[in-house]
C-alpha cells in the first residue's frame, strides 16, 4: 500500500462518518490525503479482488445496517481549492458549503445555492446536486475522475451527461477528484445576501437540528414529494429511531439510534402509502446500499 500510510482501519463503523449518522460496519475504511494515496489504496483492492466504494461526506446515502463489504474510501482529506482568473478547480473532497465560501470572498457569483448543502464537491458533481435555483451542471466546466483502470481521464460539460440528479460517474465508475467551477464576477455583498437568504429559508423549511439525509425523494414530475407525504398523514411516522419530519415532510431525520434499515423500511413504508393514496412512484433520491 502507499508509503505515505492513509488513515486506514479494519472493521470500521460507518455511522459515525455520515450525515444521518446511521450505517453498518465497513470490512476496511481508508481515507487517503493525495492522489498518489487514492491510487494505492485502490490497486491494494484490486489485487486482493475487494468491491470499493467511494464516499465524500455521506450527505446522500442510507448504508443498511449489515454494512459494507471491501474497502470503503472516503474523500474528505482531499479539499485543496484553487482559482484560475473566474474559475474556481475544487479537490472532490472540499465541502460544497465551503467552495461557496471560498467563492463569496473572491467576489465570485454562481454558487450561492450551495451555500447550505451538506456535502462534499465530489458528490454534488456525482447527483447533480442543486437548490433553490441553482444546480452543478449550471457551473461545472469539467471534471477530473480516476477511470477503473488507474487512468486519469478529464471529462468537459458536454461529456458528463448531466441529467436531474444524474451524471457520467453513475455509469461509468471513474472516480471524481477534481472538478472545474467556472463563475463570474459580482459583488461580496450581494453575493452574502443571497446565501444568507437562501440559508435562512432552509432554516425556516427544514429539520436542520436531527442527523438526515436531507430531501430523501426526487420531484415527481407533476408534483412535489413532501406534499404528497404529507396529504397522505404520514408526517411523524416512524420505523426504529428514523422518523418522517414534523417540520419538512421531504426529510426523514435520526430521532433516536435509528439504524440504516429503520431509514429504508420508512422509505418502503412512506412509497407504499403514497401510491397507494395518489398513484404516484416516489423515486429516492438518496441511494441505499449495503447489507441488510
Amino acid at each position: 500500500m502507499s508509503k505515505t500510510s492513509p488513515a486506514f482501519y479494519k472493521d470500521r463503523p460507518i455511522a459515525p462518518y455520515a450525515y444521518t449518522q446511521a450505517g453498518g460496519v465497513a470490512d476496511y475504511l481508508a481515507i487517503p490525503k493525495s492522489l498518489e494515496e487514492l491510487s494505492d489504496l485502490l490497486a491494494w483492492a484490486k489485487e486482493k479482488q475487494l468491491p470499493v466504494h467511494v464516499f465524500g461526506r455521506l450527505s446522500n446515502l442510507v448504508v443498511r445496517s449489515g454494512g459494507l463489504r471491501g474497502l470503503v474510501i472516503l474523500m474528505t482529506e482531499l479539499k485543496a481549492v484553487q482559482q484560475e482568473g473566474d474559475r474556481l478547480i475544487a479537490d472532490a473532497g472540499c465541502d460544497i458549503i465551503w467552495l461557496a465560501a471560498v467563492a463569496q470572498e473572491k467576489a465570485l457569483t454562481g454558487l450561492e445555492w450551495a451555500a447550505g448543502i451538506p456535502g462534499s464537491v465530489g458528490g454534488a458533481v456525482f447527483m447533480n446536486a442543486g437548490a433553490y435555483g441553482g444546480q452543478a451542471d449550471m457551473v461545472v466546466e469539467s471534471v477530473t475522475a480516476l477511470m477503473p483502470d488507474l487512468s486519469l481521464k478529464t471529462f468537459k460539460k458536454e461529456k458528463l451527461a448531466f441529467a436531474y440528479r444524474h451524471s457520467v460517474f453513475q455509469d461509468n465508475g471513474g472516480i471524481i477528484v477534481q472538478a472545474s467551477f467556472d463563475l463570474k464576477p459580482g459583488h461580496r455583498e450581494k453575493i452574502q445576501e443571497k446565501m444568507d437568504d437562501n440559508n435562512y429559508a432552509r432554516a425556516l423549511k427544514q429539520p436542520l437540528s436531527w442527523p438526515s439525509n436531507g430531501s430523501v425523494f426526487k420531484r415527481p414530475e407533476g408534483y412535489f414529494a413532501g406534499k404528497l407525504i404529507m396529504d397522505s398523514g404520514l408526517q411523524g411516522t416512524s420505523v426504529g429511531g428514523v422518523m418522517v419530519s414534523t417540520k419538512h415532510a421531504g426529510f426523514m431525520v435520526n430521532v433516536d439510534h435509528g439504524s440504516g434499515n429503520d431509514y429504508e423500511d420508512l422509505i418502503h413504508l412512506v412509497q407504499e402509502e403514497v401510491y397507494q393514496n395518489y398513484q404516484v412512484k416516489l423515486e429516492p433520491e438518496v441511494r441505499i446500499i449495503g447489507d441488510r
